[in-house]
This record gives structure tokens, C-alpha cells and sequence, in this order.
């Protein structure tokens, strides 16, 4: 016999089981469904997000007064300034440089800066406040 001139049709053919046609078939009696339990019993059917007997989550979550979170602010550390502007990509920075939809901007303080440049941010770090200053660079607070 060799594997790659089988027919289909003898190959893919399974016999379906055949349930509840008495003990000697092995599938009698309580047909595979175990004994007792609304499983085992006929027009058996679980309601859409049933969770065994736990408060269902349609039930958990509030129904009126959600807020959703806030966005988040947009971090910018020091070194990240600092490669832009040795890309030569910018001199100032502000919100409509970076972004074109109004997000708020914090700067942090991570790195150094080596230049002179103007910041106009929402928040500051004190590290990153003072280190701006340091460099006579000008700070505008949104």
C-alpha cells in the first residue's frame, strides 16, 4: 500500500458514533453525557454570558455615570530633545511642531542638553526645569 495513491473516498470516511443503541455498543444507557446534571438532560442550553453562577459581567459594569480615563500626557525627556535637535530637525519646541491635535506635554529630565532652545510645555520636571535654565534656554508654561 502506498500512502499518496489512496483514494479518498476509503481515507476520509468516519463512521458517525452512535448513541443510545444499548450496552453492548459501549455508547448506552447515559449515551457519553455522564448521570444526572442539566447536561446530561435534553433542551440542555447555557444563556448567553452565563459564568457558572457568578454575577455575569453585563450585570458587574456600571450601567450609567462612567467616565472614561483621561489621556495621558505626552512624556518628552531631555535626551530626546537633545537627538532632535543634533538631527537638525528642530530649534524651539511646542505643542504644534510636534502634534496637530491639542496633547499635553510634559518634559522630564533624563540626559543633557547642550544647547540653547525654547520649550513652551504644559509641565515640567524640576530636573528638566533646571536643566533648560542652565543652558539659557527659555521656558513657557501652558
Amino acid at each position: 500500500m502506498i500512502l499518496n495513491y489512496l483514494n479518498k473516498k476509503y481515507v476520509s470516511v468516519k463512521k458517525k458514533k452512535r448513541l443510545g443503541r444499548g450496552q453492548g455498543s459501549g455508547k448506552g444507557g447515559t449515551c457519553t453525557k455522564g448521570h444526572k446534571g442539566a447536561k446530561a438532560r435534553s433542551g440542555n442550553y447555557k444563556k448567553i454570558g452565563f459564568e457558572g453562577g457568578q454575577m455575569p459581567l453585563q450585570r458587574r459594569i456600571p450601567k450609567f455615570g462612567f467616565k472614561r480615563k483621561k489621556k495621558k500626557d505626552y512624556i518628552l525627556n531631555i535626551d530626546t530633545i537633545q537627538d532632535l535637535i543634533n538631527l537638525g530637525k528642530i530649534k524651539k519646541i511646542n505643542r504644534d511642531i510636534l502634534f496637530k491635535k491639542k496633547i499635553k506635554i510634559k518634559i522630564l529630565g533624563r540626559g543633557k542638553l547642550t544647547y540653547k532652545i525654547n520649550i513652551t510645555a504644559n509641565k515640567f520636571s524640576k530636573k528638566a526645569y533646571k536643566c533648560i535654565k542652565n543652558n539659557c534656554g527659555n521656558i513657557i508654561i501652558l
